[in-house]
This record gives structure tokens, C-alpha cells and sequence, in this order.
């Protein structure tokens, strides 16, 4: 469906602003989400979010003609998105600009993946065509992230008028790993992105690394502006929410699930994504317990971990890893009033919040990860200070280094040591790098996140 007049401000997305759940008597029920992307367009007019049609819900709502005043879903074929989405983002793009393959056995770029490539061009493409009609004379058009890495490119071709940016919201891989798509992959994936006027990236890292590609590929960046915003924490809204009143309740069955008196806490909130390294988390955790006795029955590892992508094998193998380590710690070392781990797997967003509050410590450990909001937002809504124990590899650690204690995430011995530092931490030096850790966190908040892109576009 069109919209009845053409839009200024456009972005576009894999997911939306808004999710419909169809009931069993034939309803729609919208749930609306939040974010930065949301907040940040909520500061605009004549904008439009052009958006996937994610499950049946959605697509029954593009059928029907329902749909939210500035979102335009689009009812792309179930088998396309599959294809597009599943097989070539998240089981090809993600793994390489994450570097996560076990390159002994894969990737294997076969006839199959050909046929899936094909799928995620024609996933971009749809929505390249959607942009194309509704955006007014010289619109800004921000895209977003690896699902839409063409789309820039098709664009321009469609509508050389337009104002194109493209973001994204991962790492990008170093010249040496990017190198192992086939190379007519490779290039049409930096040409698309070089369809825009500007690229964007969280990090100067990755934003370095992705000039180093197409420089390596493409010989050049063909006019394409490169620039770094990197994405902070809400702070009001963190601060705001993180008071209310079913927070308070979580908060209540942490501590008599955490039990004892004066117990620290080390908490990692995370989904079961494979590069957040949270089975290495747990054997440096376990470490700490046995070259450390002190330490047990003083801490307690408060462990969230969130599945993710259960529709795809190798997740739900390492969600079962996740669930079986954990169970093995509290197995060899739990006493009748000590559970070592406790580990939560069904997302809570306010559970989450009552973890950032009583944290002691908080690991955030990501093999690779394009920046780690986790790691802006507990030191934003601690309560009383937390020693932030952080990867190298994560984009947030460009920002937050000095007041973390740094940790290479494959050292398991090294990440207990860290964690030990971080418990035996003096509480005024915890307060004083808390407070720091928080200003830089909330440096650039969603909302003027977006706007920073929408004004270097032009916009």
C-alpha cells in the first residue's frame, strides 16, 4: 500500500516501529516498540519507516490496509524474506563481519548460497522500489544496517535525486575476512553501500575497516562519505523506567534469589547471540570460584541470557551450552544456600533493569560486537557503582577503555582476574569510575544520534 503523499524523511529497516500479533477470533494487536530510530524520527515531519512484514500478524495487517500513520510494511514473499533474512544476514553477513566461522568446514559458497543471494537481492530491491515511490524530491533516505546493504545502490539508480545514507549497526570485518565472500559478493555489497552519499558506523574501528575493504575491493569509495556516530545510552529514560514500580518487584526477587548477606554480584544481561561469548563468561566465572575460594558462597553470577534466533541450529546449540555450563557450575559448587548462577532465559526488560541496579560487576565480554548498549546503560542506572568488566572487542570499549577494566574475551584466565579486581574494587573508586563511565555512556543519546545523520545528510 502507498501512502497518500510522499515523504521528506525516510528510513528503512528490517524490523519496524510496530508488531501485529493476530488473534485467534481474526484481531490485530499492535505493539509498538521504542529506540533510538524512533525517538529520533518522532523529531520530524513528513516522514515515513518503510519496514518488512515480519510474521503472519503483519502481514495480515498489510492485507487488510491496517497500519500505523507514517509506516509502510512491505508483504515480501515468506520464502524470500527467509532466505534473505536467515541465510544470507544472519547466517553469512553476521558471521563474517563478526568473524565467527569455524573456517576449517565453513563457509561454503555453493550453488545453494547463490540461490539465497539472489533472494536477499531481490529482499533489497522491494524495498529500493518502496523508497523510490514514496519519497518526495530530494528526501533524505537513512537505511539501515547488513539486511539492506544494497539497498543504497538500487536506489540511486531509481531516484538519483534523493539524499542517501546508509548505517551500520554491526562491526565491519577486516580486509583479510571479508576477502573470503566470492568476490562478485564482496563487490556488490560495497558497491551498494557506496550508492549512498554517506556510510555510517558506530565506531571509528569499523568504519576504518570498511574503507580498508572497498579500498582493497573497489580501489576507492567512489565520493562516498564515511563519518562515526556512536549511539549512547537514554538516560532519562533508563533513569525514569528503571524506578517503576515492577522493576521494584524484580529487584525484591533478585535478592532472595541472590540470598545471603552482603553478597556481590557479577550480572551479564545478553541474548544467546554467539558473539557475546557468554559460555567463555561462565568457564572464567566457574575459574574464579575454583583458584578463588574465597569466593564462594560471597558471590553470585546473575546471568540473563535471552534466546535469540532459535530458528537456526547452531543458536539453539549454544543456547543448550549456555543452560548446560551454568548447571555444571552450580552442580560442583552450589551449597544448600548458595545457588553460584543464576540464570534467567526468557526476556524481562524490567528484570533486566533490577540486574544494572544491584550489579557489583558487569561483564560484558562480546568475541565482537558493533557497540554493546549493556555496557552504556548499567553504569547509567547502577545504584550503588559498578566495576565495569569489558571487551576489547566491543565498539563501546572505544569510548569507555579508561574507567573498565579491559579484558581480551577468548582469555578465560584473564577475564577471572579481571572479575576478581573488579569484586575486591575500593568503593570510592568504583563510585568515581561509575560516574565517568555514565557521561560518557550518554554522550549521544538516540534521539541526537539520529539527527546527527539526518544533518550531515543534509537534512
Amino acid at each position: 500500500m502507498v501512502s497518500e503523499q510522499v515523504a521528506q524523511v525516510l528510513v528503512a529497516s528490517n524490523r519496524g516501529p510496530v508488531t501485529y500479533t493476530l488473534g485467534e477470533d481474526g484481531s490485530l494487536d499492535a505493539r509498538r516498540g521504542g529506540g533510538g530510530l524512533v525517538s529520533g524520527l518522532s523529531a520530524v515531519d513528513d516522514k515515513l519507516w518503510v519496514c518488512a512484514a515480519l510474521g503472519d500478524g503483519d502481514r495480515e495487517a498489510v492485507r487488510r490496509g491496517v497500519g500505523e500513520p507514517g509506516v509502510r510494511m512491505l508483504d515480501i514473499d515468506p520464502d524470500v524474506h527467509a532466505a534473505a533474512y536467515n541465510d544470507i544476514a544472519n547466517s553469512v553477513l553476521w558471521f563474517v563481519h563478526h568473524m565467527l566461522y569455524q573456517t576449517p568446514l565453513e563457509p561454503v559458497f555453493d550453488a545453494e548460497f547463490r540461490s539465497r543471494w539472489e533472494s536477499y537481492r531481490a529482499y533489497n530491491r522491494a524495498f529500493a522500489e518502496a523508497l523510490a515511490e514514496e519519497a518526495g524530491e530530494g528526501a533524505a533516505v537513512l537505511v539501515q544496517d547488513y539486511h539492506l546493504a544494497l539497498v543504497p545502490g538500487m536506489l540511486r539508480s531509481l531516484r538519483p535525486d534523493l539524499r542517501i545514507a546508509h548505517f551500520s549497526h554491526t562491526p565491519w570485518a577486516p580486509v583479510d575476512y571479508f576477502r573470503m565472500l566470492p568476490d562478485a559478493v564482496a563487490g556488490e555489497l560495497l558497491s551498494g553501500m557506496l550508492g549512498a552519499d554517506r556510510v555510517g558506523f558506530l565506531t571509528r574501528r569499523w568504519a576504518d575497516a570498511f574503507e580498508a575493504c572497498a579500498v582493497d575491493r573497489l580501489g576507492g569509495l567512489n565520493g562516498t562519505q564515511v563519518s562515526v556516530h556512536a549511539l549512547g545510552a537514554d538516560a532519562d529514560f533508563l533513569r525514569a523506567r528503571s524506578r517503576e514500580a515492577d522493576v521494584e518487584e524484580r529487584m525484591a526477587a533478585l535478592r532472595e534469589q541472590i540470598g545471603g548477606t552482603g553478597r556481590k554480584t557479577v550480572v551479564r544481561v545478553d541474548r544467546t547471540e554467539l558473539s557475546k561469548n557468554i559460555v567463555r563468561g561462565m568457564h572464567a566465572y566457574r575459574e574464579l570460584l575454583d583458584t578463588r575460594p574465597e569466593w564462594r558462597e560471597r558471590v553470585v553470577h546473575v546471568a540473563f541470557a535471552y534466546p535469540s534466533r532459535q530458528d537456526l541450529a547452531v543458536y539453539r546449540a549454544y543456547t543448550a551450552e549456555v543452560q548446560r555450563v551454568a548447571d555444571a557450575i552450580n552442580s560442583a559448587y552450589g551449597t544448600p544456600g548458595w545457588t553460584p548462577v543464576v540464570l534467567h532465559v526468557k526476556d524481562d526488560f524490567a528484570r533486566s533493569l533490577a540486574a544494572y541496579r544491584l550489579a557489583d560487576v558487569a561483564l560484558v565480554n562480546p568475541i565482537r560486537d558493533g557497540m554493546n548498549l549493556v555496557a552504556k546503560e548499567v553504569p547509567v542506572v547502577s545504584d550503588d557503582g559498578c566495576v565495569l568488566v569489558l571487551s576489547r572487542e566491543a565498539g563501546a570499549w572505544e569510548e569507555l577503555s579508561e574507567d573498565a577494566i579491559t579484558v581480551n574475551p577468548y582469555d578465560v584466565s584473564g577475564t577471572a582476574d579481571a572479575l576478581h579486581e573488579a569484586l575486591t574494587m575500593p568503593d570510592g573508586e568504583r563510585a568515581e569510575r561509575t560516574k565517568r563511565l555514565a557521561a560518557a555512556a550518554t554522550a549521544l543519546p538516540p534521539k541526537q544520534w539520529f539527527l546527527e545523520q539526518l544533518e550531515a545528510l543534509g537534512g
